[in-house]
């Protein structure tokens, strides 16, 4: 796929790799649990779907959560699975047990976490971070440091943090905005500054509330981070995250950037997930919504008639997908007698109108779309001529002065 908006910031870069996290963080949305199977099934469709990268749990959870890892690790699909631990032994031992070849350890970073959770500073990080990785790497994990608060952190301090963290053997370090603090441009910055001082991967965790996730997690990209955390529909924590629909086809038609995903298998996806999460998929929801590529403006549809291009941006047959005009109270004439041809049905104008006056009514008094047995009813309906000429005489009948 190609973008006239491809530019210098994405060429001669590595590949960029979207790690789905619905597992772990995803998860951990209010209210949403998993079982084993629904986990495993997810995880297929995730690898079906071309995720390079998922992040499965959280092992420290017990032993239950290390069985469901294990089972998707059994199933050897084309991921790479990832583990989230603290820096703390036993997470890594439970990491080990689950069977993953990698693990996310985490640490806060800001001056807030780190005095709220240790009550102490910022030492205290990078000695466990000297200590706990080289530990993961003994253990054979390959393992990335999480800067949990990254964006809330010192950025001279975050330096030291991933200069420690390869200096002990870690092959990544993940920029956590756990608040969703960020905007766009203070991200780019941000990452601009750390990709300058460092060969290590960078990967961008985005949580969404400000709304702001999948615009921070572009920017993080395009300032060098070659790795982003994603969830399904960006389910997570509070407002949720980085939606992995909206960030892979916004890095494909934006940029002309592949990352490995099947634009077309997405909503599929997102349909399993929230049937498991016990959630709708909302209907304006962007990529994967029911209605997104759904019209009723009469000028809207009279554009996409003449050529889609008109109001065409996002191509759905990319996501498997097609345009759907529907009949209401913005439909013009142009979507009656269009709807009508589709039906069979042909009309004079004077009796589309008719139609159009009944749809409109009807629309008003249901708040919904006139479906087209209702518009073959009206069709049916519009054939007394009374009506049609007491419309006629309504519309020739000069206006009264108010």
């Amino acid at each position: 796929m190609t973008s006239s908006h491809q530019n210098s910031a994405w060429t001669g870069r590595k590949p960029l790799v979207l790690n789905d996290t619905t597992l772990r963080d995803g998860e951990q949305a209010p209210g949403v649990a998993f079982t084993i199977d629904e986990k495993v099934l997810i995880a297929r469709a995730l690898a079906g779907a071309g995720v390079p990268e998922i992040e499965v749990g959280t092992p420290a959870m017990g032993s239950e959560e290390v069985a469901a890892i294990a089972a998707i690790v059994a199933e050897h699909l084309p991921i790479r699975a990832m583990a989230w631990c603290r820096m703390v032994r036993s997470d890594i031992d439970a990491a080990v047990a689950s069977g993953v070849p990698m693990a996310n350890v985490s640490v806060p970073v800001s001056d807030i976490q780190l005095a709220a959770k240790f009550g102490a500073g910022r030492q205290h990080a990078l000695g466990l971070i000297d200590k706990m990785v080289p530990y993961a790497r003994d253990k054979g994990l390959d393992v990335a440091v999480g800067g949990e608060d990254a964006s809330r952190a010192d950025l001279d301090f975050l330096l030291e943090v991933i200069e420690h963290a390869e200096k002990a053997g870690a092959c990544r370090f993940r920029f956590a905005d756990t608040l969703g603090v960020l905007d766009p441009f203070t991200t780019y910055a941000k990452i601009e500054r750390l990709r300058a001082a460092t060969d290590l991967q960078i990967e961008i965790h985005a949580h969404d509330d400000l709304g702001l996730a999948t615009a921070n997690t572009l920017a993080a990209m395009k300032a060098g981070a070659d790795h982003a955390s994603v969830t399904v529909i960006g389910l997570g924590e509070r407002a949720g995250n980085a939606p992995l629909e909206e960030v892979a086809v916004a890095l494909a038609t934006l940029y002309g950037v592949e990352t490995g995903i099947d634009l077309r298998a997405l909503s599929g996806v997102a349909q399993l997930v929230t049937v498991a999460a016990g959630r709708a998929i909302p209907e304006a929801k962007a990529i994967v919504g029911d209605v997104v590529f759904t019209h009723e403006s009469g000028i809207h549809v009279d554009g996409l008639l003449k050529d889609q291009r008109c109001y065409q941006a996002l191509d759905p047959a990319l996501l498997g997908r097609h345009h759907r005009l529907v009949l209401g109270k913005h439909s013009g004439l142009g979507a009656i007698v269009n709807a009508l041809k589709e039906l069979g049905l042909e009309v004079s104008p004077e009796r589309a109108r008719l139609i159009l006056k009944l749809v409109k009514t009807h629309a008003e008094l249901t708040k919904a779309p006139v479906p087209p047995n209702m518009l073959r009813l009206f069709f049916e309906e519009s054939r007394d001529e009374t009506q049609l000429s007491r419309l006629s005489l309504a519309r020739n009948t000069p206006a009264l002065p108010h």
